[in-house]
This record gives C-alpha cells, sequence and structure tokens, in this order.
C-alpha cells in the first residue's frame, strides 16, 4: 500500500507540473521543468521504490 501512495504522489506532481507549465511558462522554461520532473521521477522511483 506504500507504494501506492508514492505512485500517486508521483502521479499528481507530473499532472500539476505540466498543468502549471502549460499555463505559465515559454517554451524553453517547459522543457527544463519537464527535465527536472523526469528527473524526480527518476529520483524517487530510484530511491524508494526500487
Amino acid at each position: 500500500m506504500e507504494n501506492l501512495t508514492y505512485y500517486l504522489a508521483l502521479l499528481a506532481l507530473i499532472i500539476i507540473g505540466f498543468i502549471v507549465v502549460k499555463k505559465v511558462a515559454s517554451c524553453m522554461i517547459k522543457s527544463v521543468v519537464t527535465i527536472v520532473l523526469m528527473i524526480a521521477a527518476a529520483a524517487i522511483y530510484w530511491l524508494y521504490l526500487r
């Protein structure tokens, strides 16, 4: 059940990040934020779910 919480938090992070970036930022900032979100997702997977 603990892994489900991490998956839901990660999904919420990605969805909220994309919504905010889509409404606010330019193309360059979108790229940077997307890369940061992917790194954060990989770090969460590597540290907690592996």
